[in-house]
């Protein structure tokens, strides 16, 4: 009975049983076409897919951009780090093409961190990347009273650079002049374009109009809180030989904005005009600090205190700052210029020709490492890298001074045995080309050609020649 009652039972369950597979087949044919639906549109990932990456947002990038500017890390250390306001406003462009402010940040920035580049070509490049993002900002919004206001800013400071034209930094400053008057004719309460304006007028030489516009800008109930305005009040207040005020309208700017070094630069060198030397010192001191703390390898600040102590005949001190200058920077031809400034003004004549050679013409790895060791030999150490200098620095109203300086000792140092006066005639003739009408600079070139012409007398002194130069300011 129980063998019989069994066998009816299991019989009776294998219809279930089927029917069960074909329902969990069924039900697996649908979960995988889902799947599959599901990682074709992404809204499931695959196994072992990589973790996803958060997402900046905009909001963050423009903090992290005004976080960055306020401490000075405006240019960033490498194009492999990402810890600067350039590139913050970069990546914020980037999510929100459209935003006229973005790009206005931007220009304004790269306007300012122009001043931290070692060459005239960097800060040339650097300028034309801030007018083409303030173009456009203005192709954004067109009649929008700030963006042509940091417009009128950028094309000042372009045409400022000593690689522009005359010619063209004319019409750039006529423009400018323009774009700012239309700034505030559009918006009555924009301070800056008030400011910038004023800047724009001492650029073109128009004192009194620059005063009477800064004074305006005074006016305005935010003048007090704004950095450019003491800025630039400071600038028209050195250009009317007010240093004092300029001075204080400087230290102002930098209390608001701590971490621009070349607002530091600017007090010590209007308190050397005054003689107050410790105090220019602790300025420029202040600087150095700040590009340590910030990582900027800007060699300005060690060539201020360099000059600072060459100015007092302190040329030893002043040979050492060079050097850490160079170490920041073992192939910016500046520095290499300034060091035959120095060695020239210290009467080591030969020396300076080695720095000019270097600085103006461009020199080998091997003849920079010799002269950062100041030894006829190189020994490559971690302090000394191999690294040659580019060449030839472009003549400018910057470098003009290295130029008539390198003629002149050439010309003075010339002797049968020593030649160069070849050399010599060469930059002279260049200087000669460019400067004409420069009564200052041409008595020198003068002078220098002069030795030249009479190569063939006995040992010229390079008293006649080397020594005639115009001092640089502090």
């Amino acid at each position: 009975m129980e063998l019989t009652n069994r066998g009816p039972s299991f019989r009776r369950k294998k219809p279930t049983s089927n029917l069960y597979r074909m329902m969990v087949w069924t039900a697996l044919i649908v979960a995988g076409f889902l799947i599959a639906r599901g990682i074709e549109t992404q809204e499931i990932k695959p196994l072992f897919s990589p973790t996803a990456t958060p997402t900046r947002t905009l909001s963050s990038l423009e903090q992290e951009a005004r976080t960055y500017f306020e401490l000075g890390k405006l240019d960033c250390r490498s194009e492999i780090t990402r810890d600067c306001a350039i590139w913050a406003y970069q990546e914020a462009i980037r999510l929100d093409p459209d935003n006229p402010l973005l790009y206005l940040e931007l220009a304004r920035v790269q306007a300012y961190s122009s001043m931290m580049l070692s060459t005239d070509e960097e800060q040339l490049a650097r300028m034309q990347e801030a007018l083409e993002n303030v173009d456009q900002a203005v192709d954004l919004a067109p009649e929008d009273s700030s963006a042509l206001a940091i417009r009128a800013f950028v094309l000042d400071w372009y045409a400022t650079k000593s690689l522009v034209p005359e010619n063209e930094r004319r019409a750039m400053l006529n423009e400018a002049e323009e774009v700012a008057q239309h700034a505030y004719f559009l918006d009555k309460s924009n301070t800056l374009a008030l400011v910038y304006y004023a800047e724009i007028l001492l650029d073109q030489q128009k004192w009194m109009q620059a005063e009477q516009t800064i004074h305006l800008a005074y006016e305005q109930p935010n003048a007090q809180t704004l950095m450019d305005y003491h800025r630039v009040n400071g600038l028209v207040a050195e250009n009317l030989a007010e240093y004092s005020r300029a001075v204080e309208e400087y230290v102002k700017a930098s209390e608001i904005a701590p971490n621009l070094t070349f607002l530091y630069i600017n007090i010590g060198k209007l308190l050397f005009y005054q003689k107050k030397y410790d105090e220019a010192f602790a300025y420029y001191g202040k600087a150095v600090t700040l590009n340590e703390r910030l990582e900027i390898n800007d060699p300005t600040p060690y060539l201020a205190i360099a000059n600072g102590y060459a100015n007092q005949g302190e040329f030893f001190a002043a040979v050492l700052n060079v050097r850490s200058a160079l170490e920041l920077d073992p192939a910016d031809p500046r520095v290499f210029a300034q060091l035959g400034m120095v060695y020239h003004r210290s009467k080591n004549y030969e020396g300076s020709i080695e720095a000019f050679h270097c600085a103006l013409e461009g020199c080998t790895a091997e003849e920079a490492c010799k002269i950062h060791q100041s030894s006829e030999e190189c020994i490559p150490d971690e302090n000394t890298p191999m690294v040659a200098v580019p060449g030839p620095m472009a003549l400018t109203d910057t470098s003009v001074l290295y130029y008539y300086t390198y003629g002149s000792v050439l010309a003075g140092l010339h002797k049968p045995t020593r030649p160069y006066c070849d050399r010599a005639m060469g930059i002279l003739s260049m200087v000669r080309a460019n400067y004409s009408d420069d009564p200052s600079i041409m008595s020198i070139v003068e002078a220098s050609e002069a030795i030249c012409a009479a190569a063939d007398a006995p040992e010229p002194g390079i008293e006649a020649a080397a020594t005639q130069t115009i001092e640089p300011t502090p």
